[in-house]
């Protein structure tokens, strides 16, 4: 919702900052100028993309609008879901999770927690993990290295649309300032026409300029912009569960590695400590 706010926003302050200024809008309507930035930003992006940086792109832009699902209230459900799982290893041991882990869609641990079991990313990176720990003879410090190097692909794979946005962004002035070119060139085939349609002719040149920078900075930019805050967003999941974890190897009760995990948040979503206690004893008692 905000990006269409955002993209009328930018179209009321500059076209209606024009009018203002006793502008006219119709001399500023070039759809010839539009194909040609427009065509020639998308065969460079076509050149310089293959099938996956395309089809990661493209993957990309319905989340644009969609608002983020990286919340408080999920990452509270999350903190809940690792503090009950940790229990149970403390107080049953690690093969009483082994079930949970091989096929979390039917474990009832993970049932309770909708909102954490439908991000089969989460639930993946999780059960992945807690497998090692059940069945491998990996040191903490081992683990750790690994689930770096995982959160390190997971960032690298969702920074292609990011990269692949801003150059298409920096591309789009330059192709502005080709269209604009263009126009020139064929002003100057109509020399000898009267003044003012010379005129015309270099107003609609212009305007070849004026359209690559507006949908660079105004459109494109934005994008590359605010799919990297998503990115972020989706990559501090995994260090929360990291951290906890890491905690709960390291010898931690359930109680102390939720804190920790709780302490990496940023603190827009950070639930408090007696929010989170109280929240974890409320799941801990419903039915799975």
């Amino acid at each position: 919702m905000l990006v269409i706010v955002g993209y009328l926003v930018v179209l009321g302050s500059v076209f209606g900052g024009f009018v203002m200024a006793g502008g006219h809008l119709a001399a500023l309507l070039q759809p010839i100028e539009l194909l040609m930035i427009g065509g020639a930003a998308a065969g460079a992006f076509l050149v310089g993309s293959g099938p996956k940086v395309m089809k990661a792109t493209f993957k990309a832009l319905p989340g644009i609008v969609k608002g983020s699902k990286y919340n408080k209230a999920l990452y509270m459900e999350l903190l809940a879901l690792l503090f009950e799982i940790l229990a149970k290893v403390r107080k049953e041991g690690l093969m009483s999770i082994e079930s949970d882990v091989e096929e979390p869609d039917k474990s009832p641990l993970f049932s309770k927690y909708p909102g954490v079991s439908s991000d089969h990313h989460i639930v993946e990176f999780i059960t992945d993990y807690l497998r090692l720990m059940v069945g491998g003879n990996l040191n903490a410090m081992e683990i750790e290295n690994l689930m770096d190097n995982e959160i390190e692909t997971h960032h690298n794979e969702g920074h292609v649309p990011v990269a692949a946005f801003a150059k298409l962004a920096d591309g789009m002035p330059a192709f502005g300032i080709v269209a604009a070119v263009m126009g020139v060139v064929h002003t100057m085939e109509s020399v000898g026409i009267p003044p003012a349609e010379l005129g015309m002719l270099i107003a609609h040149a212009l305007v070849g300029t004026f359209l690559g920078i507006l949908l660079s900075y105004g459109f494109v930019a934005p994008i590359s912009t605010l799919l990297e805050n998503k990115l972020i967003e989706s990559s501090k999941v995994f260090d929360c569960v990291k951290v906890t974890l890491l905690a709960s190897l390291n010898g931690y009760a359930p109680q102390v590695a939720v804190e920790f995990g709780r302490k990496v948040l940023y603190s827009t979503e950070r639930p408090g400590f007696l929010e989170l206690e109280e929240h974890v004893k409320q799941t801990k008692n419903k039915p799975g």
